[in-house]
């Protein structure tokens, strides 16, 4: 076996390296170089009467240069030639070519013909029949004939766009010979191993050829890419290469439908490095339009990778409705969604906490789709645009929670019909224990997973019973119970999650499956032009070819044989001859389908233990080296020459040059010196005062009622309690603020005090829009409706007027449930320690956000930053209690009559202003000293 074939054209001519050494002998010598000596008379008159002087021996570097000339010569003269064509054949059996023609042939196809051609006509000459077969054809003909018929079959093939079969072209060749022993057999391949298991040339040898050949082309031409992935902030593109003996920089293009570059990037190869990865940087949106990503200077269809409507990134609007904490991150909401779908698709949450205007701008993002997080209500006006949204191709997503548990049952975004209230498991009053999941049914998009062994639900939402309802449901738990349902609107689809999005409900979002689940359910929705299919077809559909790849990684609309894609959800569909490269659908969507599977390598085939002979392409490596030797030849002479002229002193006897060294250095520098205009604070806007003197320390609000009596009384008890608050406590506010709802800004107060009454205007939509933004973002309102009665928990008797205004105004407000406060709940420790919380009365109580069962007594709410109610609501008339004139003296008296009653309003009021303040932190174990020893335990 030949590592490099080498010949010379006439090696007569190398007898003449045995006259070297007589070239040696005479070289050694040479004159001596002539002196300079001063003028003077004398010493020129000693010179001439010197003795006679003899040669001097020549530098040993000198005769070696003179040798190397020579041999330089006679090399040159014998003519050497790299990878001769072997052109003989063995004549004990037929010819058999055993061809390549995937998609690594294509760049030297023409050039493995011409191999091929000659070796027929070798055959032709000796009397040989010749046997063909190409591996990327589905049937072959191998059985031997004559010249002229092979070379018609090597005419009509060409190259195509797959991966070689080569078991099913040697099976078709050791059929058609029958038990013949090849004389020579030739494999003209492209160096690639076709798999891991890949035993070609043992299986060609055991057919017992006399001569056995491995004909292969450049190696460094067979590059494939073999992935390409939408990441965050840019596109990773994976390659592999056949040849890595060195390092080596691709140059990769991105490219639209239309075949334009809309950009560019590189993967670079280590030496010894076989697989890379790359990445082009581009904004979302044009990510977006990519359509293919082709190595630059490669024309094969491995070289191209096709991108369809799975590898867009979609954009992910995030909807909560509570506001997350910052402090407690993994008890938000969104926390769990946020990671698991960041690697896969762009996340976009809303500016302002107000959905009314928030909602309408991120729809005009189009984003692909809406994810909400325990959202019972929306405000009115969104509902429309969203439903419009769904049905035009968009995908909803929502999580249950205690919101949604409370929510109206005839709510429209939700798949089914839930039963109000939420159904826990493993608790003190449950029957059941907390349940796992059941296997996934084969028709959503979850078929194919693994059933989940480790996830269990404690919590969820129930499901009224239909008879759809099992054709709805995409996930449930062992006992039936639904836990993911849909439904299809037109284009889109409502997707629903049973439990909540964070981990207090089940173990579901920090589980692996969690980021499976939503995974898949983005890559179900409508990303680019695409539209979504509004029947929920099955993922099964085949798939007509639409656009099929050349072996030179062209599109053609030619799908000649090619069958329709059956698309599966447990295995990857792979090219084959039935499927070739390309795009199966159509125009409205298709699936793309690529010469190499995801994360294939390349590497060479396996010729360990067998003898082979190997060799290049005709015109591609043979090369003679008699132009390079003649030109070493004539350089070597060219050195001689002007060392002996330097030795004889030639360059000596010239006069030095004169030498003007000028170095002209022109350094023009333009030192701008930017001064941009410095932002001042007291750069403020026109109207900007009034913000500014409200920033400045905290102030008490109140909702401006429109009453003059109801509005002075608000006043006057929030400027008492202000007063309150400076002598007894370390908190000075500054005097309190009467709010206009549909004008002012509300983010600057951390409680506001509404005193409702039915005599007033009923408030505008846009006003409870803001109540609603102020509450997410973590305010607090603290709702008094002044009658002693409770608006929550009448049991069926009739409302207060006031009572009724109170329901109206919170039925369009998304609220969590609420109950009366604990006797343990912070607010009864804040500052004071208090058991009730009166007002001027002390018949109602004070209803504060609930807390789930499951959740400790101690434990921070998800629903807002540490633990803070949104909302608070009384019938106790705090502000009357705490209302003082000019002089301190109270205004309103207490029912029934009790200084003690209004010094408890006014404990009450501090309570609540620290419990805004500080949160839960009074909860904390530490205290627990203080309190018992105030408490004298």
């Amino acid at each position: 076996m030949n590592a490099l074939p080498f010949a010379f054209a006439y090696p007569a001519i190398l007898g003449a390296l045995v006259a070297l050494p007589i070239i040696w002998w005479l070289l050694r010598l040479t004159p001596p170089r002539p002196k300079s000596e001063v003028f003077p008379p004398l010493k020129i008159l000693a010179t001439v009467l010197k003795r006679e002087e003899t040669p001097a021996q020549s530098p040993w570097w000198l005769t070696l240069l003179r040798m190397l000339l020579a041999a330089a010569v006679i090399l040159a003269i014998a003519d050497p030639v790299f990878n001769p064509r072997a052109n003989s054949i063995a004549s004990s059996g037929p010819l058999v070519l055993f061809v390549d023609n995937g998609w690594a042939t294509s760049p030297d196809w023409d050039l493995r013909v011409k191999t091929a051609d000659a070796l027929i006509d070798d055959a032709e000459a000796a009397g040989t029949p010749v046997a063909i077969a190409f591996t990327a054809d589905p049937t072959n003909d191998a059985v031997p004939g004559t010249a002229s018929v092979a070379r018609d079959k090597l005419r009509a093939a060409e190259p195509k766009p797959l991966v070689p079969d080569r078991q099913r072209a040697f099976e078709a060749l050791r059929a058609a010979l029958n038990g013949v022993h090849p004389g020579t057999l030739a494999f003209l391949t492209d160096g690639a191993a076709a798999s891991d298991s890949d035993a070609t040339i043992r299986q060609l040898s055991d057919l017992s050829p006399a001569q056995l050949r491995l004909v292969s082309g450049d190696a460094a031409e067979t590059i494939a890419i073999t992935s390409a992935n939408n990441a965050a902030d840019a596109m990773t593109v994976t390659a592999t290469r056949l040849d890595n003996v060195g390092a080596a920089s691709l140059q990769i293009t991105a490219q639209d439908t239309q075949g334009r570059a809309i950009a560019a990037g590189s993967i670079d190869f280590q030496q010894g490095q076989s697989v890379a990865t790359g990445s082009i940087t581009a904004p979302f949106e044009m990510r977006n339009d990519f359509a293919r990503v082709s190595i630059d200077s490669h024309a094969t269809a491995g070289a191209v990778h096709l991108l369809d409507d799975g590898f867009k990134r979609r954009r992910v609007v995030l909807l909560s409705g509570e506001v997350g904490d910052t402090f407690q991150p993994l008890l938000s909401p969104l926390y769990y969604i946020q990671r698991a779908l960041q690697p896969y698709a762009d996340l976009i949450e809303p500016n302002t906490p107000d959905l009314a205007s928030s909602i309408p701008d991120l729809l005009t993002q189009n984003p692909s789709v809406i994810i909400m997080a325990d959202i019972g209500r929306l405000p009115q006006e969104t509902y429309a645009p969203l439903q419009r949204w769904i049905a035009n191709g968009g995908t909803l997503i929502r999580f249950a929670g205690p919101r949604l548990a409370a929510a109206p049952a005839d709510d429209p975004l939700v798949p089914v019909t839930l039963r109000q209230g939420e159904r826990a498991l493993g608790g003190a009053l449950s029957w059941a224990e907390p349940q796992p999941l059941a296997e996934f049914p084969g028709f959503g998009p979850f078929a194919g997973m693994p059933k989940p062994t480790d996830v269990t639900i404690k919590r969820q939402v129930l499901a009224e019973p239909t008879p759809d309802l099992a054709e709805r449901t995409w996930a449930s738990l062992a006992d039936g119970t639904p836990l993911v349902t849909t439904k299809p609107i037109n284009a889109g689809r409502i997707v629903l999650f049973h439990v909540s999005a964070e981990a207090t409900w089940s173990n579901l979002p920090i589980s692996g499956n969690f980021v499976e689940m939503l995974r898949r359910l983005v890559q179900l929705s409508r990303s680019g032009g695409v539209n979504a299919e509004a029947n929920g077809a099955s993922s099964a559909e085949a798939l007509p070819p639409f656009r099929l790849l050349t072996a030179k990684g062209a599109l053609t609309t030619e799908t000649g044989t090619a069958r329709p894609l059956i698309p599966n959800a447990k295995v990857t569909p792979l090219a084959s001859f039935d499927n070739p490269p390309g795009l199966y659908g159509s125009e409205e969507g298709f699936t793309a389908l690529n010469v190499l599977p995801k994360n294939a390598e390349l590497r060479p085939l396996d010729t360990s233990g067998i003898t082979i002979v190997r060799e290049g392409l005709i015109g591609g490596e043979t090369w003679s080296a008699k132009p390079a030797l003649f030109l070493i030849a004539l350089l070597l002479l060219l050195a001689d020459s002007l060392i002996v002229m330097f030795m004889s002193g030639a360059f000596s006897r010239l006069r030095p040059a004169a030498r003007t060294a000028a170095l002209v250095a022109v350094a023009v520098s333009a030192a701008f010196l930017l001064q941009p205009g410095q932002s001042h604070a007291d750069d403020a806007k026109p109207g900007d005062e009034p913000i500014f003197q409200r920033l400045d320390n905290t102030h008490l609000a109140f909702v401006v009622t429109g009453e003059q009596e109801v509005d002075r009384i608000s006043e006057r008890g929030l400027e008492g309690l202000t007063d309150f608050l400076t002598y007894r406590t370390t908190l000075e506010p500054s005097p309190p603020v009467g709010l206009d709802l549909t004008k002012d800004e509300l983010a600057f107060y951390p409680i506001i005090y509404w005193p409702v009454s039915a005599t007033a205007p009923m408030p505008s939509a846009a006003a409870i829009n803001k109540i609603d933004a102020y509450m997410r973002s973590g305010g607090t309102v603290l709702f008094d409706t002044r009658d002693q009665f409770s608006a929550l928990d009448n049991n069926g008797g009739s409302l207060s007027a006031n009572g009724e205004r109170l329901q109206q105004i919170l039925a369009n407000l998304d609220i969590p449930p609420l109950e009366p406060v604990p006797s343990d709940h912070v607010l009864t420790k804040s500052f004071y320690l208090l058991s009730s919380f009166p007002g001027r009365y002390t018949g109602s109580p004070l209803w504060i956000e609930a807390r789930q069962e499951n959740r400790a007594a101690d434990a921070k709410s998800t629903g807002t930053a540490d633990g803070v109610s949104p909302i608070l609501i009384t019938g106790n008339d705090f502000a009357g209690a705490w209302a003082v004139d000019d002089n301190g003296v109270p205004m309103l008296p207490t029912v029934p009559p009790d200084e003690t009653q209004r010094e408890y309003a006014y404990r009450s009021g501090v309570n609540i202003m620290m419990y805004m303040l500080t949160g839960n932190y009074k909860t904390d174990q530490v205290h627990v000293p203080a309190l018992l020893e105030r408490l004298g335990q």
